[in-house]
């Protein structure tokens, strides 16, 4: 459906009301939101980021820091048709999904209908931890801890070799990324939780209120940090509240 590299729709829908557009945690790809386009309401389009070096992109380099990712989706995003268009980001997903938005604004003149932030601190909030530079095995089990997909194929020496590079290149950009001062996004904000994760809690998600001039709102969905693998409907009716109302 997309001429740019960077954007996958299983399901397209060409006059839907609004579009979200998902973006993944660290390790992740368009693939984990496959799902979530055919179970969205028939007025809602759902399109998903696929970062380099992964998936059909796997050969591809990686983005070379954390601006050249943001630039590179911001530019594809920005290339889209007018309709409403909501992003939602998860984890690391959260934290590129704001900085797209505010090059979005400043760079495109693009105001978006929305930010979700899920499982994720606030930009001001400094990262901890080290994950990119722990061993292997270190690695394969702190994605467990954290309760995503793929677990069991990351078991297999063979498949480790082809995904853990954007597993720790992904969480390199999060756990170095410091948040440079300047335009915040005028959209509303929207931050998601799980009451279970062990990786924000809402006192830590409430922060994200001062990285919006628009309205803010917190919302807790029951889960760990992977708590939307169970609530994609709930998600995506959180992102698109007013859609189909005057």
């Amino acid at each position: 459906m997309f001429a740019s590299p960077w954007l996958r729709c299983r399901t397209p829908r060409p006059r839907s009301d609004v579009r979200v557009v998902c973006l993944p945690h660290a390790g992740g790809s368009a693939g984990f939101y496959g799902t979530w386009g055919a179970a969205a309401p028939e007025d809602v389009e759902v399109v998903a980021v696929q970062y380099p070096g992964r998936e059909d992109r796997l050969t591809e380099p990686f983005a070379d820091g954390m601006a050249r990712l943001t630039s590179r989706i911001a530019a594809a995003v920005a290339a889209l048709d007018e309709r409403p268009t909501v992003l939602f980001g998860h984890s690391f997903g959260a934290l590129v999904a704001y900085e797209v938005t505010r090059l979005l604004e400043v760079r495109h003149d693009r105001v978006l209908s929305g930010l979700v932030v899920s499982g994720r601190r606030a930009p001001s909030d400094p990262p901890s931890g080290a994950v990119h530079l722990l061993p292997d095995d270190a690695v394969v089990a702190e994605l467990a801890r954290l309760g995503g997909t793929g677990g069991e194929l990351l078991a297999i020496p063979e498949a480790r070799a082809v995904f853990l590079p954007a597993i720790r290149e992904d969480f390199r950009l999060a756990e170095t990324y410091r948040h440079a001062p300047g335009v915040e996004p005028g959209c509303p904000v929207t931050a998601v939780i799980g009451d279970d994760d062990t990786e924000v809690d809402a006192a830590q998600a409430a922060l994200w209120a001062a990285h919006t001039t628009g309205p803010f709102a917190l919302r807790t969905l029951p889960g760990g940090h992977f708590y939307l693998l169970d609530h994609a409907p709930a998600v995506l009716e959180l992102a698109t509240p007013k859609r189909g109302r005057p």
